[in-house]
């Protein structure tokens, strides 16, 4: 596939899919004009390429960087939020964002970021050997040349509408897989931009990371009961294509996280384990170090989710490794 590949909708949505790292390959930006000039949702990854799949893109539109009025981020991750200082250098436009979700940018990449040290120490402490926990700093620091420039942001207030390509949009905070994650509703449409809070194959990861949402699970489960109120038409999600099937996708995603919160019990209904065990019954030890964070930080979402229900006790074996066991 080349990138970057543009799809006009027809509808004042135009998607603009820029290059990512495998597996994903891709995101999907969205272009939308209007009279206050062209609105960027999610520019993707800051790389060397990534400026010049823009630089195609805005030639392949007829339109340039300079007329970018305004660009709005879901959320806070690199694939997403990217490229929107290096946009707004050239094109001196706004970066909206949510506030809390500009907490989390601080807490991973700000001056006072600890999380460097304070991600190896929570993998240790569930079980990680060594082996794993040494590559992690050399791999979160892999991301800082994504997110550089970091922006000037502005906060978009969850429930005032928000106008972009001509049209108001209700801003809708979701937690669970990014903390202030905001999708945008168009009611007399139906269509909503989505993000990463809803994706129409794969399950959005949800982890827990230190110092940031104590119940990641609990909270993306009820962001996805808050989204079953709207009547979507049509989705335009973050990653792979757009999709009619909404609602569908929110009881797949409700009764995906049930099914394996049921697999992490019948591991432990017959012996205690730890973290990392659990994590590798769940999805593998034979990952990359990018895909092992996401499973371990996830497995720990799913057993944060049965403390909180009680079903199941903490405590630190004979070495000091955290351990569970059923109630």
């Amino acid at each position: 596939m080349n990138m970057p590949e543009i799809t006009d909708h027809q509808n004042g949505i135009i998607q603009v899919k820029i290059s990512m790292s495998f597996p994903l390959r891709w995101v999907n930006s969205y272009v939308l004009q209007g009279p206050e000039g062209l609105t960027i949702i999610d520019p993707g990854p800051h790389t060397p390429e990534n400026e010049e799949e823009w630089k195609r893109a805005f030639a392949e539109l007829g339109r340039a960087i300079s007329e970018v009025e305004n660009i709005v981020l879901t959320h806070h991750h690199p694939d997403h939020l990217g490229c929107s200082g290096w946009i707004q250098q050239q094109s001196g436009c706004k970066v909206w964002i949510s506030e809390r979700a500009f907490q989390e940018t601080e807490l991973m990449w700000g001056p006072k970021s600890t999380m460097n040290a304070d991600l190896p120490e929570l993998f240790r402490s569930q079980g990680m050997p060594k082996e794993w926990t040494s590559q992690l700093e050399v791999h979160m620091n892999s991301f800082v040349s994504q997110i550089t420039p970091r922006p000037e942001v502005a906060f978009i207030p969850e429930g005032k509408l928000f106008s972009m390509g001509g049209r108001e949009w209700l801003p809708v905070e979701t937690a669970g897989h990014a903390p202030g994650h905001l999708s945008f509703y168009h009611e007399e449409s139906g269509e909503i931009l989505c993000g990463d809070a809803v994706l129409p194959q794969i399950s959005p990861n949800v982890s827990l990371m230190p110092g940031s949402d104590p119940e990641p699970l609990q909270s993306f489960l009820q962001g996805l009961l808050k989204l079953k109120n709207l009547k979507v038409s049509t989705a335009y999600p973050g990653h792979r294509n757009p999709f009619q099937h909404f609602e569908e996708r929110l009881e797949a995603l409700l009764l995906h996280h049930e099914e394996r919160l049921a697999k992490i019990e019948q591991l432990l209904a017959s012996a205690p384990a730890t973290g990392f065990e659990l994590c590798a019954f769940l999805f593998s030890s034979k990952l990359g170090i990018h895909q092992m964070r996401f499973a371990m930080c996830e497995t720990l979402a799913h057993t944060r989710e049965l403390e909180r229900r009680e079903r199941i006790t903490v405590f630190c074996n004979e070495d000091g490794i955290i351990c569970y066991k059923m109630k």
